[in-house]
């Protein structure tokens, strides 16, 4: 983790100033190429920019104002550890500088590789056992192709992307806050924050002590769709914050794909909704690595031919009663009434198969299958 040098003070002081936004930095930066020729540039300098409002230079002839503030942020940046990266340095993520509007500066705890490709993947934070195995499952396949996982450690979708990442001992997870790094949301997730951090990074453009206000998490959503050359959207409802992130990685022309699921259920209202507008519906890990190939390095391509684990031998009543489970939970009843089995026989086989590894019980007496 790189420290934090007193000459990064001109990247806080940027930050700091009131009506200054990311993309008018960038702007700036293109036309100046530093902070220091930015904050030294006079009236007519600025008015020569393009795009740069009346607010924003006025702000910038009067920066001094704002320089106790930024040395004070700059202090607790390094009191706290934590890493930073600028816009014009090579650590800063590739494709993050691409967008319109990239942050200034970013901070991070753990350790990330700039220049890996990463893919987003998010949903619903009140997910359904299908959307949170299914994240799971997809985290775990596509870091076995060298494919870094970003998301946004939210509850739901976003955490089981991340633990999936987690669980491939070489994977590597970004995740992206909408608050400072001292303020780890949800609180639910501290330990996962821990876990993050020892096999990728946790992120954020706010200053540390920021709290995670509601207007923060679309500036984050640009972030997560920014890093990646591809977003997942697993669940989400019509109106959610993972249909913005989707958006924006359209607007970045990256690819956007989605999961079905079931006509009866709202989570999926949101990804059907982008499957309609064209993006990209993904049945396995190979529908996102096909349309991303150029981005795989060709020490991981053999991942894609690598054996599947065999399955526990079943016998002739587990295999009836197991070609009556799907993805989708069914209770014992239905299962029961489907298969023309007696209930003492299905509730031994239904044992028989969990302790075996190849369904999951859930609340309620119902049961599903694994992913494969």
């Amino acid at each position: 983790m790189m420290p934090c040098p007193d000459t990064y003070l001109p990247w806080f002081l940027l930050t700091e100033l009131p009506g200054l936004s990311p993309r008018s930095i960038k702007h700036l930066i293109q036309h100046f190429k530093t902070p220091e020729a930015i904050l030294t540039a006079s009236k007519t300098q600025l008015v020569s920019v393009p795009d740069i409002s009346s607010r924003a230079i006025k702000t910038l002839l009067g920066h001094k104002e704002c320089e106790p503030e930024a040395q004070k942020r700059l202090a607790q940046a390094q009191d706290a550890g934590y890493g930073v990266v600028v816009l014009t340095e090579p650590e800063y993520p590739a494709l993050l500088k691409e967008i319109p509007d990239p942050p200034a500066l970013l901070f991070y705890d753990g350790t990330f590789d700039p220049n890996a490709p990463c893919i987003s993947i998010v949903g619903s934070r009140n997910a359904t056992r299908y959307g949170i195995d299914t994240a799971h499952y997809l985290a775990g396949r596509l870091t076995a192709f060298g494919f870094t996982i970003v998301s946004g450690m939210a509850l739901g979708i976003d955490t089981a992307a991340h633990k999936g990442a987690l669980e491939n001992d070489t994977g590597q997870t970004l995740a992206v806050l909408g608050s400072g790094l001292d303020h780890i949301y949800p609180r639910h997730n501290r330990p996962l924050y821990s876990r993050i951090r020892k096999q990728g990074a946790v992120i954020s453009e706010f200053f540390p002590d920021t709290a995670p206000l509601p207007a923060n998490f679309p500036r984050r959503n640009r972030i997560i769709a920014g890093l990646s050359c591809g977003t997942v959207v697993v669940e989400a409802a019509q109106k959610s914050g993972s249909l913005i992130t989707a958006r924006l990685a359209g607007e970045y022309n990256r690819e956007v794909f989605a999961v079905p699921g079931s006509i009866k259920s709202s989570k999926s209202r949101g990804t059907h909704h982008l499957i309609k507008q064209g993006a990209h519906l993904i049945e396995n890990e190979m529908d996102i690595i096909d349309e991303l190939s150029q981005f795989v390095h060709a020490a991981y391509k053999a991942s894609s031919c690598e054996p599947t684990k065999n399955k526990p031998a079943m016998d002739k009543i587990q295999t009836m009663v197991y070609k009556h489970l799907d993805l989708y939970p069914e209770h014992i009843d239905h299962i029961t009434a489907s298969s023309g089995l007696t209930s003492a026989q299905v509730s031994a086989a239904l044992l028989d198969l969990e302790l075996s590894g190849l369904i999951v019980r859930h609340p309620g007496n119902k049961f599903s299958i694994l992913e494969e």
